[in-house]
């Protein structure tokens, strides 16, 4: 099993649930987050004054899959979340050694 986290614009993560749901991810995590990386973040214009917005809005997605389905879900994700501009986001990987479903107690991909 894979865990994994990906960092997108805000504006894509209807693509994104809809790609991940295509392939059969059944469920997922979404928190609204801040960052940056090499955009820096921006300048922006307020009522006269010149101020740096250095941690811009973005959508954390997060999600555990069995590792039959980990390609065609980093696939999705990229696919579905890609502008071609700068500040698309990341993927993070993590190898997720057990799960379990509180409700029945079943573990394992089961439990997904």
């Amino acid at each position: 099993m894979k865990y994994i986290i990906a960092v997108i614009k805000p504006g894509k993560l209807d693509d994104v649930r809809e790609a991940l749901s295509a392939i059969g991810v059944q469920g997922m995590t979404v928190s609204e987050v801040k960052g940056f990386g090499r955009q820096k973040g921006h300048k922006e214009l307020y009522r006269g004054a010149e101020y740096t917005v250095d941690f811009l809005p973005k959508i954390r997605v997060e999600t555990a899959v069995d590792d039959d389905i980990v390609e065609k879900a980093v696939e999705a994700i990229t696919d579905s979340a890609r502008t071609g501009k700068i500040g698309d986001g990341k993927i993070f990987i993590l190898d997720l050694e057990d799960s379990v479903r509180i409700r029945t107690g079943e573990t394992g991909t089961g439990a997904l």
